[in-house]
């Protein structure tokens, strides 16, 4: 039977293919769109050159090309207070707020016994060091708000307030433009719970 694409072709749909949240269609669409308008030899680069360099930050633990990150090396950032993140993307999507400007941390997962997480596969021991061996005032917990992260949240928490630092947790609710009478009773139940007074 004649193939209908060309292998090269079918290698980069299979592999675009095993990335995760892109199906069949998406990896056939990408990959026409680098044969007619990409450039194939910048993404092959851009591909290759990834890893050169690249590590975890000895303080954070986010991403870095050197021993500590861009964020841990900012001097104008408060080390009073640091938000702890699951993952490294976490970082960007709240610096995108453009509000915070305190420290972050990194656990590089949640705890989750039926994927064989426990604690010791997190990164919790080096932030009880960090909070024990600076003056910090807060620890933020922003796990997502899913099982394996409440019981993250509620873990890291039972670690840290021995330790007499102040630990709070990102607001949960109804997000901006949402319709009440589609909220789960879950967000419902925490947006009546964390609701604020409305000041006229």
């Amino acid at each position: 039977m004649a193939r209908i694409l060309p292998p090269q072709i079918i290698a980069l749909v299979d592999e675009f293919a095993k990335l995760p949240s892109i199906g069949p269609k998406t990896a056939e669409r990408l990959t026409m769109y680098l044969v007619r308008h990409g450039d194939p030899q910048r993404l092959a680069t851009a591909l290759a050159d990834l890893r050169d360099g690249l590590q975890f930050c000895a303080q954070c633990h986010s991403y870095a090309t050197a021993e500590l990150c861009d964020l841990c090396m900012d001097n104008s950032r408060d080390d009073e207070v640091i938000v702890v993140v699951a993952q490294p993307l976490d970082i960007v999507a709240i610096e995108k707020v453009g509000s915070y400007r305190g420290r972050y941390h990194v656990l590089h997962g949640v705890l989750s016994p039926i994927d064989g997480v426990g604690p010791t596969q997190l990164k919790l021991d080096s932030l009880v060091n960090r909070v024990q061996a600076a003056d910090v005032s807060e620890v933020i917990l922003a796990t997502n708000a899913t099982v394996e992260g409440e019981t993250t949240a509620l873990y890291v928490a039972r670690q840290l307030t021995p330790l007499g630092v102040k630990v709070t947790r990102l607001a949960h609710g109804l997000p901006v433009g949402a319709d009440v009478e589609y909220a789960d009773q879950v967000t419902l139940s925490r947006a009546l719970s964390g609701r604020t007074e409305i000041a006229v």
